[in-house]
């Protein structure tokens, strides 16, 4: 990759930063717009806010574009949990639903689904792991008539298991189901199509793929899913004019914005924006053909060194998640621990080393890493 995209990254000049599936290093140009919004706020006070909300709305249609959608489609959360909890809690749930998931699956996309069992009785349908992946084929197995939402990530957290959102989501469509995606592990590291892919809801943060500050969660929800799902957590900007605070029997907003409840952290949208702008100027092909051919080199040299891969590296199914089984002797943490001591991040997850290289990574990393590793 460009030499001056690794420049905007000051962690990689004291690293072989390779955790970006936890928090990804944030580039100088979205560390400089966000200061500028608290010097602003500090000098000013309120006297720009105007501009703040440009700002965040900017940074509206930037994820929209990326997504294939139309800006309204999206509200800004905290994070994914909140999102995912948010579409718990906003259906109409009766006795006989269910709802498909993964075993595998983070705990912010399964506990949300899990509460709703537990407060609804509903029953919740888990996909069990095969050879530690998703089997794709007992997963839509469990999608029937009675199944009110299918969630599933579009890249494992933990193995990097990239599921094909097109097929499962087509089954989920001729169910009349509900399709939830907690896309963070994807988002900004490979390309999306959300109506394409039959995607109703979509979830997802700032902080990973993104390189953004922390605390810009998003949401998508698509016509079919406001259809369904309505607000559970709702404010003062919930409404279509939110400065008519007399007015207190006014609609909410007929599309996605309605999920806003209230004031957010403005300064972060100005590093999500300038952050969205430097992905958009590479091009999310681009760097999902770059991390591809990358994650390929790097999962060879694992092999060549003795190490098993236990991501799926089939086409349509590995992702630039590399997740590998520490050697005898060894754990996941003490194995992360003591790469970390080299300078060389990555991050132990459930039993495995998971490796995850981003668009300022470069093979030097990679090899310092294979190098490093006993």
């Amino acid at each position: 990759m460009d030499e001056e995209i690794r420049k905007l990254f000051p962690a990689v000049e004291k690293y072989a930063y390779l955790n970006n599936a936890a928090v990804a290093p944030i580039p100088v140009v979205a560390i400089e717009a966000v200061l500028s919004q608290l010097r602003d706020v500090s000098e000013n006070g309120s006297l720009h806010y105007s501009e703040w909300i440009a700002t965040k709305e900017r940074a509206r249609k930037l994820v929209a574009e990326m997504l294939k959608v139309r800006p309204d489609d999206i509200a800004f959360m905290r994070n994914t949990s909140d999102a995912l909890s948010s579409v718990a809690m906003g259906l109409d749930w009766a006795e006989g639903d269910n709802i498909v998931t993964f075993e595998g699956e983070f705990p912010s996309n399964f506990y949300p689904w899990r509460m709703i069992r537990d407060r609804f009785g509903v029953e919740l349908r888990v996909s069990k792991r095969k050879g530690g992946l998703v089997d794709v084929d007992d997963f839509v197995s469990l999608i029937d008539a009675n199944t009110k939402l299918v969630a599933i990530s579009f890249v494992q957290f933990d193995t990097g298991f990239r599921c094909d959102l097109e097929r499962i989501g087509q089954i989920a469509r001729k169910h009349d189901a509900l399709f939830v995606v907690d896309i963070i592990q994807g988002f900004g590291a490979l390309e999306l199509d959300l109506p394409s892919q039959f995607v109703d809801v979509a979830a997802g943060a700032s902080h990973k793929w993104l390189c953004a500050p922390e605390g810009c969660g998003i949401l998508y929800l698509c016509e079919r899913a406001r259809e369904r799902i309505q607000p559970s957590v709702v404010g003062w900007i919930s409404v279509e004019d939110v400065w008519d605070f007399d007015n207190k029997e006014q609609v909410w907003k007929p599309n996605t914005k309605a999920w806003e409840s209230g004031t957010s952290s403005l300064s972060l949208f100005y590093g999500l924006e300038q952050s969205l702008n430097l992905l958009n100027k590479v091009g999310v092909a681009k760097i999902e053909k770059y991390l591809e051919e990358l994650t390929d080199s790097l999962c060879s040299m694992l092999v060549e060194k003795g190490y098993r891969v236990l991501s799926s590296r089939l086409k349509g199914e590995k992702s630039q998640i590399v997740s590998i089984l520490p050697k005898e002797g060894w754990t996941d943490v003490g194995l992360v621990k003591f790469l970390e001591k080299q300078n060389i991040i990555v991050s132990a997850r459930n039993g495995l080393v998971r490796i995850a290289p981003h668009f300022f990574n470069n093979l030097e990393d990679l090899q310092n890493l294979i190098q490093t590793l006993p």
